[in-house]
């Protein structure tokens, strides 16, 4: 067994919506089917009993390694406790190569669970052995340390429960909950409005205690100290027992309670100390409480008992601190809901304190505190106390928060009852903490768990929003890159900042923040994440979603400009074309159920896409009488087709018509491909409730320049010949353009093609034989890069294309594009079509408008007569000479 490729798909991807490990696998000889040796799976049950069947469901169909492998990989995830339940193994069209996906929630602990999982399919198949025990610890440690704190978890799940998409921002607690600008940030219990002076003053316990005072909320006296004299003589003014603790400090470090001797005294001194500054207060007898404020509201209070054992008259305190330790609930962090007690110096003390030493055996029934302190950190359990607060304690703990400036603020309270108000029972604050810790409030050790990440999403969205912006994805084989520029157009007429992702870059509001192909998914990570995008398209291509999935849970449309007969297949496993349509349908599957997917009703391969759509469905063709528009229709449904030279839009009774008169990319309707893509366009922003207005004023205003859409249709005046240039490549894409001029007159017509040499061998040949039947003479050239081929392989497919056209007359070959292109342009005149397939669409377009303001320049100044009488002389060419440039892209 080979594994050749691992790559981890963080969205929504080809084989399911979870997050995943997938895998090439090349399984040898009896590799490919187990059932030849039934001792392998003994075998592997024997080294691991979870491991799930390896003959289930269909008996019949051969099992290989790559199958053992998924289901290892999987049960190693879930017996460590990682909630998983998908996976799949899918077999190529190479003999005895497989591609295996398996589930993940944390990447890192995907990735080691598929290592371990091969590890221990090889032991199984060599007969060696396999570390279980200490495999299942690693995963779960890994685990630990990489998934969210409980805190931030519960704020998180709670998102999710309401829709709100999220992203970790770095492998700590911070998160972006939701998009563009309606994004929020959160970390742990902190959002990205809680002010950095609140959150300084509750680290400064004496000066939180001051403020707390002279608003006549209760607090214990006390005051900070600079040395060891000092405190005692501190805690000799308040009396004694005394509180020693950090300045600033949290989660219950260095805190000691209860001190009423100088040798339990100078231990809590020296505990606290390693924080920075101390402070002795008074302490007040009672129950710790926690209160939880989030905005104006208590949403959530527990009584934290501090850590205790109880003796059954056999073992030592240390044993039995060891036994409490079992609980599955008790970790070594925060990422469980209870904290192992430790046996510290201040354990010791306290232990002391009652007579008991770590080795001594209490008594049956006797309670044996650990710290007076109660935190869960330090080991204490948490009671949920919440529907018993008194209005008046819940009003002190609000006034509190809101004293420091806290959004969301843990008060610490001491008191005999919550029942009661403070100063009836001489009670008091304690502490006010920022970031407080949630997991006591969301599992308590006793009682019922608060929804406490609930009421910070209605803090941070008071309005019940989902923190989204409108998401339009396109796919298609053609047409994607100037439907999403179109979209985003007619959104930037709305008034609405628009962030698009297409081959040609990243563009936030108007401005280019990326060069290059970026309709991947990392492009559209980038544009969800800045803040001044109020909406976003997103052009979402074959390759990205093979190698990462996609950037979103969901969208709001997916448009699906066409199939026809596909590009790029034969590559990564994608070899025919139900294979790509079951790729490309991923963004329709993945629509949000309030949502649309806009899809080319005349593509019977995308029209199949329709059923699979969680939302509605908007179909678009030219033909108002194809069957796919008329069904559609008659069931009051969403169409866009042409009528007499107009856009028309229709739905169960409504019509809007868009005249194409006004529409600069058809040119009045003569493109057929350009018409397609503004109708998808029309339908995706009609879908998201952009006013009529806007639509109209974007497509009047939406010009086909190098600006506009660089690459697409960009048509020059060549000293009154025409150029276009477009970056059309593939036989689909040609048959289109070739449509397209011949709706435009010309004396004569000549094209420069690029060839991709990583297409197929028919599809290469295909766009010859389509420009063979339309051109007058070709030009093929070879440009530097091969793309896998042989030197002139392409170039030889190419001829093969031409062998018996039409109208093409004449064959020559030029190295290198641009040469190609001056070729071409050099031999135009004044009534000349040319056509250029450009391959390295910014220099192309530079070269070409180079040429053509060169060209124009020259025709614009007067000729001496002498040059005159030499062009009079200059014999005229024929038509047989005409020259047609083919460039091959390889």
């Amino acid at each position: 067994m080979e594994v050749t490729r691992i790559r981890a798909l963080r969205g929504p991807n080809l084989w399911s919506r979870h997050t995943a490990i997938e895998a090439v696998v090349t399984c040898d000889g009896a590799e490919r089917d187990l059932r030849t040796t039934p001792a392998f799976e003994k075998r592997l049950r024997e080294l691991f009993p979870s491991v799930g069947g390896l003959h289930a469901n269909k008996p019949s169909t051969p099992i290989s390694m790559a199958h053992a492998l998924e289901l290892t990989a999987l049960a190693l995830q879930a017996e460590a406790g990682c909630p998983v339940t998908f996976s799949r193994t899918t077999p190529t069209e190479i003999e005895g190569t497989f591609q295996v996906a398996v589930q993940y929630t944390e990447e890192a602990v995907g990735r080691l669970a598929f290592e371990k999982a091969q590890q221990l399919c090889r032991a199984a198949a060599d007969g060696g052995s396999f570390d279980l025990a200490g495999t299942l610890a690693e995963l779960r440690e890994l685990d630990e340390d990489e998934r969210l704190g409980p805190s931030t978890g519960a704020i998180v799940d709670a998102a999710v429960q309401r829709g709100i998409p999220f992203k970790r921002l770095t492998s700590g607690s911070l998160v972006q909950l939701g998009w563009g600008s309606q994004q929020r940030r959160i970390q742990a219990a902190e959002v990205d409005g809680t002010s950095a002076i609140a959150e300084a003053i509750a680290q400064d316990k004496d000066l939180t205690k001051k403020l707390l005072h002279s608003a006549g909320v209760p607090v214990p006296m006390g005051r900070p100290v600079t040395d060891l004299e000092d405190a005692w003589a501190a805690a000799q003014e308040i009396g004694l027992p005394v509180v020693v603790k950090p300045q600033d400090g949290n989660q219950g470090k260095g805190v000691t309670v209860g001190i009423i001797d100088r040798q339990h005294f100078e231990i809590g001194y020296r505990a606290a100390s390693e924080y920075g500054a101390v402070m002795v207060e008074r302490y007040l007898p009672g129950h710790d409480f926690r209160l939880l404020v989030v905005g104006n509201k208590l949403v959530a209070a527990a009584r934290r008992d501090p850590p205790l054992v109880i003796g059954d008259g056999q073992h030592t305190v240390r044993e039995l601190v060891a036994e409490v330790n079992l609980d599955p609930r008790r970790g070594e962090g925060h990422g469980t809901s209870l904290t192992k007690i430790r046996i510290d110096a201040i354990a010791e003390a306290r232990l002391a304190a009652q007579g008991f030493t770590p080795d001594s055996v209490p008594a049956k029934g006797q309670r044996v505190v650990l710290r007076n302190n109660a935190n869960l950190s330090t080991g204490g359990t948490a009671t949920d106390v919440t529907d018993s607060v008194h209005p008046e304690v819940a009003a002190r703990a609000i006034e509190a928060a809101q004293t420091v400036g806290l959004d969301i603020c843990g008060v610490d309270v001491v008191c005999e009852t919550v029942i009661k108000p403070l100063e009836e029972q001489n009670g008091g604050i304690v502490e006010v903490n920022a970031a407080p810790g949630l997991r006591m409030h969301i599992s308590p050790s006793f009682g019922k768990g608060r929804d406490v990440g609930g009421a910070v999403m209605d803090l941070m969205y008071p309005d019940g929003g989902n923190g989204r912006v409108p998401v339009i994805a396109v796919t298609g084989t053609n047409g994607k890159t100037t439907t999403v520029r179109l979209t985003a157009h007619l959104l930037k007429a709305n008034g609405l900042r628009v962030g698009m992702t297409n081959t040609d870059g990243v563009y936030v509001n108007g401005r280019q923040i990326d060069s290059g192909d970026c309709s991947g998914p990392r492009s559209a990570r980038n544009v969800l994440a800045h803040p001044d995008v109020d909406a976003a398209v997103l052009e979402t291509a074959r390759g990205g979603l093979l190698r990462e999935g996609l950037a979103f849970d969901q969208c709001d449309v997916a448009i699906v400009t066409n199939l026809g007969g596909g590009d790029h297949l034969g590559l990564n496993y994608i070899t025919t074309l139900e294979d790509l349509k079951v790729l490309k349908r991923v963004i329709v599957l993945n629509v949000a159920p309030t949502g649309t997917a806009v899809l080319n009703a005349a593509d019977p391969a995308v029209v199949a896409m329709a059923p699979h759509c969680p939302g509605k469905v908007t179909f678009f063709a030219q033909d108002g009488h194809h069957p796919v528009i008329a069904t559609h229709m008659a069931q009051g449904k969403r169409v866009v087709f042409v009528d007499r030279g107009d856009i028309v839009c229709v739905e169960d009774g409504f019509m809007k018509r868009l005249p194409l008169a006004r529409v600069p990319l058809t040119r009045k309707g003569v493109l057929g491909f350009q018409v397609e893509n503004c109708m998808a366009s029309v339908a995706a922003a009609w879908a998201i409730g952009t006013p009529w207005e806007a639509i109209q004023k974007g497509l009047a205003t939406f010009i086909s320049d190098l600006h506009g859409v660089p690459g697409r249709f960009n048509v020059f005046d060549h000293a009154g010949a025409t150029v276009i240039a477009d970056y059309g490549h593939n036989p689909d894409a040609i048959a289109a353009l070739v449509a397209g001029v011949q709706n435009m007159p010309a004396r004569r017509r000549s094209v420069v093609i690029s060839g991709a040499g990583d297409r197929r061998d028919e599809d290469i040949r295909g766009q010859t034989r389509i420009l063979g039947a339309a051109f007058d003479d070709v030009i093929l050239y070879q440009d530097a890069c091969q793309r896998g081929r042989a030197d002139g392989e392409v170039l030889g497919l190419l001829r093969q294309g031409l062998e018996g056209a039409t109208r093409t007359r004449h064959v020559e070959e030029i190295h290198g594009e641009l040469a190609a292109i001056d070729r071409a342009l050099g031999q135009l005149k004044s009534g000349d079509l040319c056509l250029v397939l450009i391959d390295q669409v910014e220099e192309a377009l530079a070269h070409i408008q180079q040429r053509v303001d060169e060209a124009n320049l020259a025709q614009a100044k007067p000729a001496s007569p002498r040059k005159s009488a030499t062009r009079s002389a200059r014999p005229k060419r024929s038509k047989a000479t005409t020259t047609v440039a083919l460039g091959l892209r390889l």
